[in-house]
């Protein structure tokens, strides 16, 4: 493809994202579902053409997980740790580990009773369709109340973690759960105490850089931290939520002198620079991932009848879940953010993250698919229910 062309096709991709985010703003419909949509018929304008897009399934599981530590960062920089947000912080993080407990097991029970596989099998290949997804949950909250807004905000971030963690945790359970939870809660205890030396550091670097570019070389220390830990099967995305956490809260941990040598009178502007460009990386990466994602999807898998009973099957038992969840954890009304339950990118990629070898037998590739876009319409047709009401 001719560079001209191709720097046309990605101008073009950040453009419409951005005007798919504006009209989702004001009409309530989710961006990404746009954007799949978009996504889907590119493909197939480009296979009337001949023409075809190389390394798809390469670029897609990268997009994402770049993706992934983008959205963690920009949520721990919006989480405030304040004494006044403590019953809020308790009841979300109630909230997110009750749905992901609660709805990976019952969805492993369909799927056991369905297809008759190992139950190990049946929750790897469950539990990534129990986490909401933060990137869509959080812009489609602007419409309801503020305490309703804030519940879904900390909820969702809480969730992506916890999520992530429980992967992890049922990949070194393959053998032994004991050896696991040993293994689990030493690799979290490392990562914990890396995380906060990194913090420091990074926070020192923040503090006495005064070159012009001053955040892109610590989003990358970032980066290369986390697929070293990676790598090495640690809970790598405890880094990047501990190092947002830790900026946007530094006056709990930073005090006295500290403060003085960590840092300085311009922090809190840079700091609100960091959050913008990571918002702004996030949107962009949100943007290809998704597209990709859309262009990826093969329509006969779409439309299997198996995929989509199963797909319609998931969303009951995610609604009545989240249903009994909110009664137990939220002290108000519930009725809109009982719709409130997207899943999106982290539930894509942990399921291409699945290792072969744990596959589900007889699970249709199509269901991921069917399952974020009918968590995207039965959320756009609440929201919008509830703001007309």
């Amino acid at each position: 493809m001719d560079s001209s062309i191709l720097i046309i096709v990605l101008s073009l991709s950040v453009l419409v994202s951005y005007a798919f985010d504006l009209f989702s703003s004001r009409f309530k419909t989710p961006s990404v579902l746009l954007l799949l949509l978009l996504g889907m018929l590119t493909r197939q304008a480009t296979d009337y053409a001949g023409v075809q897009v190389p390394y798809v399934n390469t670029i897609l599981p990268t997009l994402g997980t770049l993706g992934l530590i983008l959205i963690v960062l920009e949520n721990g920089l919006d989480l405030e740790l304040h004494t006044e947000k403590l019953s809020v912080l308790r009841r979300t993080l109630l909230a997110s580990l009750l749905s992901i407990v609660g709805t990976t097991l019952l969805l492993a029970g369909v799927l056991y009773v369905l297809l008759n596989d190992s139950f190990y099998h049946c929750l790897m290949a469950a539990l990534p369709f129990s986490i909401i997804s933060s990137a869509v949950a959080i812009p489609s909250v602007s419409n309801l109340s503020a305490g309703q807004a804030e519940f879904v905000i900390y909820e969702s971030a809480f969730a992506g973690i916890l999520g992530v963690l429980a992967f992890n945790f049922l990949l070194l359970s393959r053998n032994s759960v004991w050896e696991a939870i040993l293994l689990f809660a030493r690799d979290t205890l490392v990562m914990a105490l890396v995380s906060l030396g990194c913090c420091f550091l990074l926070l020192y670097l923040i503090g006495r850089i005064n070159h012009r570019i001053k955040f892109l070389p610590i989003i990358s220390v970032l980066f290369l931290v986390y697929a070293i830990a990676e790598i090495n099967h640690l809970s790598s995305l405890l880094l990047i939520l501990i190092f947002g956490l830790f900026l946007n809260n530094t006056e709990l941990f930073i005090r006295g002198r500290l403060s003085l040598v960590l840092k300085n009178d311009l922090f809190e502007k840079e700091l609100d620079q960091l959050k913008n460009l990571t918002a702004e990386g996030a949107f962009v990466v949100r943007t290809f991932f998704f597209l990709i994602l859309g262009y990826a999807a093969v329509p006969q898998e779409l439309f299997d009848r198996d995929a989509l009973i199963v797909s319609g099957i998931f969303m009951v038992v995610i609604i009545l879940w989240r249903w009994l969840t909110l009664r137990t954890t939220y002290p108000g009304a519930s009725k809109p953010l009982l719709w409130v339950a997207p899943r999106g990118l982290i539930t894509i990629l942990l399921y291409l993250n699945i290792p072969q070898d744990l596959r589900l037998l007889g699970f249709r590739e199509g269901i991921p698919m069917l399952v974020v876009v009918l968590s995207l319409l039965v959320m756009t047709v609440g929201v919008l229910g509830y703001k007309s009401s």
